[in-house]
């Protein structure tokens, strides 16, 4: 770890099987009286984790918008926002709306002429306030908290049509040395809205997949 950077450096290393089995554990550890059905129905496929190995970075604030144009598709255009509201290309997750506030920062220039970065979060931003927002705003991407973003896909005000990639901000940790993974009201909401039923079909398509990254 490095605890200047507030970084989990070693979270990098991990393949997408490695961190479906680091995700899992986690997992058995904060709910550990699921059946294995239960279990079961909380993992994340291996196929849905794009391998992010070969980001040779620290995986720093400041490298975001780096680190999304080394895993975008080639020809696409992060700045460029989809035309109908409330349905962006990316998705990073984080662990609290001031982390949230903090990595908007480091991506409002991913905003584009045409759309924003939204702010999807709690603090001092009310649900309703955030369903609004939504349904008006052209977006390339949308950051928050795992909670507020699942019950906005839930009022029908996030739309996933033109998702490309969620991004989960695992590396970064506060000063108890804890990332989004490793508490349990960050990392039980995370996964619930990971392995939501209309992600899965999505991770699971031949056109057009939802892919995760943990950067």
């Amino acid at each position: 770890m490095d605890l200047t950077l507030g970084v989990n450096t070693a979270l990098g290393h991990l393949d997408s099987a490695m961190l479906v089995e680091h995700i899992a554990a986690r997992t058995r550890r904060f709910e550990p009286d699921l059946s294995g059905v239960e279990y079961e129905d909380l993992r994340v496929p291996v196929r849905a984790i794009q391998d992010s190995t070969a980001w040779e970075e620290k995986r720093e604030t400041k490298h975001w918008p780096e680190f999304l144009e080394m895993f975008k598709d080639k020809k696409e255009k992060l700045s460029v926002a989809p035309k109908a509201p409330g349905a962006p290309h990316t998705l990073i997750i984080t662990a609290s709306g001031i982390r949230a506030a903090d990595v908007v920062r480091a991506v409002k220039g991913l905003g584009g002429k045409e759309g924003g970065v939204a702010k999807l979060f709690a603090k001092h931003i009310k649900l309703k306030e955030a369903v609004e927002s939504c349904r008006k705003m052209r977006m390339t991407i949308g950051v928050g908290t795992p909670q507020r973003i699942f019950d906005v896909l839930d009022e029908g005000a996030l739309s996933t049509q033109h998702l490309k990639r969620i991004c989960i901000d695992a590396s970064y940790i506060d000063l108890k040395k804890r990332g989004i993974l490793d508490m349990k009201d960050t990392q039980v909401p995370l996964i619930k809205l990971l392995t939501r039923t209309d992600l899965k079909e999505r991770y699971e398509a031949d056109v057009a997949p939802v892919k995760l990254l943990f950067y």
